[in-house]
């Protein structure tokens, strides 16, 4: 099957029994949207949806949470993963919020990345879901199912060169749900460790099921 074709099974089957998605996360704003998305680093959305609600019922805006100190914040959250550094760049990134941007997300790739915690992926992240923009954010289940379906080559062997792959092969339209299919598909089916071939749609295209596969 020639890499092309692959592609059309897969967005056609997620298309189909996906149309509607979006992220796991919870949140009622862009800032939210922002905070849970840093937070959500090596750490599961079900546990930053367990932490959220009180942390954004003490700091709802970027304003709020400027004011807070890291030990006030670390308080909060410290059931999350790495919770002092993220305590470190929450606070620090709703300061240059208020200080740089009005307290309001910027839309923009240049400018996310320069707020503190914030890399490419939750700066993607931010853009598809909240600004409806046709960017592809690379997590760890997105890099290992675009490799396992074969979607990507061997080479793409850094978050970025997925991204700019996927970019390239998938519809812009599609793009925004795209990150989700495999997102989810990533979390839910195709397993890191043990990957539920059982429930997969993708059996009779799957590398990892050809003869003499390495994968």
């Amino acid at each position: 099957m020639l890499r092309d074709e692959r592609y059309q099974f897969v967005l056609d089957y997620f298309r189909q029994s996906m149309p509607h998605v979006t992220t796991e996360l919870q949140f009622g704003s862009a800032f939210q949207l922002l905070v849970a998305t840093l937070l959500s680093a090596q750490c599961t959305d079900k546990r930053i949806n367990m932490v959220t609600p009180a942390l954004f019922a003490h700091y709802p805006d970027a304003n709020r949470m400027a004011q807070a100190e890291e030990d006030d914040i670390y308080d909060l959250i410290k059931s999350v993963s790495y919770p002092n550094a993220k305590a470190k760049h929450l606070v620090e990134m709703s300061r240059k919020l208020v200080c740089d941007f009005n307290g309001e997300v910027p839309s923009e790739m240049a400018q996310l990345v320069t707020l503190p915690g914030v890399g490419r992926k939750t700066a993607n992240v931010i853009r598809a879901v909240w600004f409806g923009k046709a960017t592809m954010a690379v997590d760890t289940h997105v890099y290992r199912v675009s490799h396992r379906l074969g979607l990507v080559p061997k080479t793409a062997d850094t978050p970025r060169k997925v991204e700019d792959y996927l970019m390239k092969h998938i519809p812009k339209e599609d793009i925004p749900n795209a990150h989700h299919w495999l997102l989810l598909h990533g979390r839910y089916v195709c397993k890191s460790a043990n990957p539920d071939c059982g429930k997969c749609q993708f059996t009779d295209i799957c590398p990892k099921l050809l003869k003499n596969s390495k994968l």
